[in-house]
């Protein structure tokens, strides 16, 4: 199932991780001692440029008269909201620019432009998610607990329900997220009186950013408050969907691993950077791209460096990227749309029972653990060119395994499992079943 010993499954001795992790650090270092002012010029830059596009999009939408006026207010107003959210907005409640000391560009004062509290989303998201990422069972964003991404969540009859439950999670990623905060916050051993405190600010929230969106922008149109409202309303869609789209992409493609309670046990720091890097995905994209999404397309440096501010990011990745080239590690990347299918295939096909699915449960490319390699036949050795023999030679030489097959296949797979007919004829099959056992 899970990894429970990273040290086996990524091939390194206990020397190469804490290596890798002195290394590392010394990333982190010189990052963190050559910010200056240029950093912040650009979050103070970002910020200005979303404000004036924000006003540029709200003045469309209400000035326009025709249907065109109104698509390019609506995109636009849903491009500022992602820049808010995603560049913004997530990247400051990290304290990615607290080494500034501006009142105004602060993880304890920034609130985001959502329906989540930024408060209870920092405790989900930079303690629990960040903390202990991808492992099963402490890790809410494992599924968000709607969707089943791993073998090692026990399959249950809703399950079968994930293709819809994707698709409106994915419209309504916000709400998700607020909900999903709330629950994290609630289950860290709180009094009633503190949850009910919890549920009321996020209530208090939800009522602002509803009256906001919905009740004072459309209110301010006067007669044309329909074409408002409407805009809001895609703006949002958009924003919503667009994010989704991101963070999935970022953590629950092939090569995202996911690890027992075990793998915490002792873990030293080298170690929860190598798990880090095993279980976040990248995908390319231009500067724009990466912009537009919080610069999460480098999810594996944003894991390894979460407070690191996001600009740098482009950077850091290629110092990663020559890391894992020295360690033979994976570094797990591809096209958007190739991470998306895969995900996407792993979304529709953990919807069924184990029972239909081809793959072991330590040797699937959504679910993986050490003990897949201890029944490989040929095991890969050094030589001059590869002295050290890690989990990416291991990967290769695995028979049937991804990494053989390379991206055509497995984006052909993605396609054809999330897509195929077969994969319907038996979520049909198992309805009609626990319908007549009903």
């Amino acid at each position: 199932m899970a990894i429970s010993d990273i040290k086996e499954y990524a091939h390194l001795a206990a020397a190469d991780v804490e290596s890798l992790g002195d290394e590392l650090n010394s990333i982190r270092r010189t990052v963190t001692e050559s910010l200056g002012e240029a950093d912040a010029s650009y979050i103070r830059r970002a910020i200005a440029f979303q404000r004036v596009l924000e006003v540029f999009a709200r003045l469309t939408i209400h000035g326009g008269r025709t249907r065109s006026a109104w698509i390019v207010g609506a995109t636009t107003l849903g491009v500022a909201k992602t820049i808010e959210n995603m560049e913004i907005g997530h990247n400051v409640s990290h304290g990615q620019w607290d080494w500034m000391n501006d009142p105004e560009i602060h993880s304890g004062t920034w609130e985001w432009d959502m329906v989540g509290l930024s408060s209870q989303w920092r405790y989900s998201h930079n303690y629990r998610h960040h903390m202990f990422s991808n492992v099963v069972g402490v890790d809410d964003d494992l599924g968000y607990g709607v969707l089943r991404i791993t073998r090692d969540q026990p399959w249950q009859p809703v399950n079968l329900l994930q293709p819809i439950r994707n698709l409106l999670l994915a419209a309504m990623f916000e709400w998700g997220i607020a909900l999903h905060s709330l629950y994290s916050e609630q289950g860290n051993a709180r009094t009633d009186s503190e949850k009910s405190a919890e549920t009321r600010a996020l209530v208090g929230k939800i009522a602002r950013q509803v009256g906001k969106d919905y009740l004072l922008f459309p209110a301010l149109s006067g007669r044309r408050w329909r074409r408002t409202l409407t805009a809001n309303l895609s703006a949002n869609l958009l924003r919503n969907v667009w994010s989704y789209v991101v963070i999935f992409c970022g953590h629950f493609p092939d090569g995202a691993e996911k690890f027992t309670l075990a793998e915490l046990e002792n873990e030293t720091r080298a170690e929860w950077y190598l798990r880090q890097m095993l279980g976040a995905a990248n995908f390319r994209a231009g500067a724009v791209m990466a912009f537009l999404s919080g610069n999460l397309c480098y999810q594996i440096e944003h894991h390894l460096f979460p407070d690191l501010p996001s600009n740098r990011y482009a950077e850091i990745s290629i110092k990663v990227r020559a890391l894992c080239e020295k360690y033979d590690l994976p570094y797990t990347t591809g096209s958007l749309v190739r991470q998306y299918l895969l995900t996407l295939r792993t979304i529709h096909k953990l919807s069924l029972p184990d029972r239909f699915l081809l793959a072991t449960s330590d040797d699937a490319p959504e679910t993986a653990s050490e003990l897949k390699f201890r029944t490989t036949v040929s095991k890969p050795e050094s030589s001059a060119r590869n002295p050290r023999v890690g989990l990416r030679s291991a990967l290769r030489s695995s028979p049937g395994n991804r990494w053989v097959h390379g991206r055509r296949s497995a984006l052909f797979n993605g396609v054809t499992t999330a897509l195929g007919v077969g994969f319907f004829r038996k979520r049909q099959q198992i309805l009609r079943r626990s319908r007549t056992t009903a």
